[in-house]
């Protein structure tokens, strides 16, 4: 029988929200279990965010240094991976032990538990670890932070295929002559040029007619050009029908057209791990593509859930902006509860790609009376002076009965960062005559928000 213990609150999933939320609670003085049967910190500091843009941080050094004659002279480029691989383990990892996160951890004063947990019953969960099965009786609750894993596609073949994910793509330290990468998100994206700059043939494979679906179209269009120009071979509207290997890898597209590449990425997008959580005892659907929250990130009496699982943006800045939220909500602050008008983002293609808030789309489906200004970062003062690299753009999409912004778009060298700028507009509702009369220093790329603005009429 196994043995029950009474606290506070479980975190079910030590991701980065769950971790804060774990760490915070126990702080304020409650009894707090954490639960994960990965590693402390989740996919992003292992797998995920940090090592990809350490990554793509050293490809973009090698693409600067390719720029040197076009600006200032000439250079010798010799890429070497081992660099990169050797700083992945080292700095980021600590070659993927989270020895540190979970000292971290129990010196807040929280209990740690590795193993997966599910589960038993309102107010109870119940744990499989090494040390055999516990259960948890909560006096306040429970929060939920199991995140996605990587989704892989039923195509015939695949399956059984030594492919690689993201997860796989983090440990690699012999670099393949060609990849075929699947999936033309922002994680495929980023990482096709990333490799592609160090050498490697790169065929990048999407099945929508275009590249980062949820981006404005005219974002994803100065992405592709990018793209095309490091030489990738971009194939859109793409279906794959089949995968054999034999050693290497081919792929039959819908078209009759073959892909052939020494090694296969998969990136097709992420599943949440809900399916195994014991929702069903607790009323609550298990096969939920997400789990639906309050502003106080409640799913029912008892239950919170942070992080991916909720639907409202698979980013780590979202997980620890609603692990406050929840943190507040368990420890009986009075708010500010969540708020998702100017969620942002970026991807780290060169251009960057920042975006925040709804799209034109987006907006004219939701009836708001739309308009839309673009204006070249290239044409810029800061855009002219960059030269080489300097593709981007900014769009703006306004609410003209409100006279606010609802949306916007940075792609350029800084995208990620001028982006900043447009966040605060859109989550503070700044009246368009307000943003019209900032000063933005020259020369900056944020300029040309400016000269968006003023293209807005």
């Amino acid at each position: 029988m196994a043995e029950e213990h009474e606290v506070d609150v479980v975190v079910v999933g030590l991701g980065p929200g769950g971790e804060h939320v774990a760490a915070s609670l126990a702080r304020a003085g409650l009894s707090v279990v954490g639960l994960d049967e990965r590693l402390v910190g989740g996919e992003c500091p292992y797998y995920g965010c940090v090592p990809s843009k350490m990554m793509i941080r050293a490809a973009g050094a090698l693409a600067e240094a390719r720029r040197v004659p076009e600006l200032a002279g000439s250079a010798e480029v010799v890429p070497d991976w081992t660099v990169v691989a050797d700083r992945i383990r080292d700095e980021a990892t600590d070659d993927w032990d989270d020895a540190v996160a979970v000292q971290r951890l129990r010196d807040a004063g929280a209990t740690f538990v590795r193993g997966h947990g599910r589960f038993d019953g309102l107010g109870r969960v119940r744990v499989a670890s090494a040390d055999g099965e516990q259960v948890f009786v909560v006096r306040r609750g429970v929060v939920l932070n199991t995140g996605t894993a990587p989704a892989v596609p039923p195509i015939e073949g695949l399956a059984g295929t030594p492919y690689w994910t993201n997860r796989d793509v983090a440990r690699v330290r012999a670099l393949p002559a060609s990849l075929a990468v699947l999936g033309g998100g922002a994680i495929g994206c980023e990482l096709a040029q990333a490799f592609a700059r160090f050498g490697v043939r790169v065929s990048l494979i999407e099945a929508a007619p275009r590249l980062l679906g949820p981006e404005e179209p005219e974002a994803a269009a100065v992405v592709e050009e990018a793209l095309a120009a490091d030489g990738i071979d971009l194939r859109t509207g793409a279906g794959v029908n089949g995968v054999r290997h034999d050693g290497a890898f081919t792929l039959d597209l819908a078209d009759g057209s073959t892909v052939g590449a020494d090694a296969l990425l998969v990136a097709t997008g992420r599943r949440p791990n809900l399916a195994d959580l014991g929702l069903d005892s607790v009323g609550l659907d298990p096969k939920a593509r997400s789990l639906a929250t309050d502003e106080r990130m409640r799913v029912t009496d008892g239950i919170w859930a942070i992080g991916d699982i909720t639907g409202k943006g698979a980013f780590t800045h979202v997980s620890m902006y609603q692990a406050d939220v929840a943190v507040r909500d368990l420890t009986g602050a009075d708010g500010p509860w969540a708020d998702y008008r100017a969620v942002s983002w970026a991807t780290f293609t060169d251009p960057e790609v920042g975006r925040v808030g709804v799209s034109e789309q987006q907006a004219r489906d939701a009836g708001l009376r739309v308009a839309t200004a673009t204006t070249d970062l290239a044409s810029s003062s800061r855009g002219w002076l960059h030269k080489a690299g300097n593709a981007g753009l900014i769009k703006l999409v306004a609410d003209l009965d409100r006279g606010i912004l609802v949306g916007a778009t940075a792609v350029g060298p800084c995208g990620g960062e001028v982006v900043g700028a447009l966040v605060t507009a859109v989550h503070a509702e700044v009246p368009l005559a307000t943003l019209r009369t900032m000063h933005l220093a020259y020369p900056t790329f944020h300029r040309a928000i400016g000269s968006a603005l003023a293209n807005l009429g």
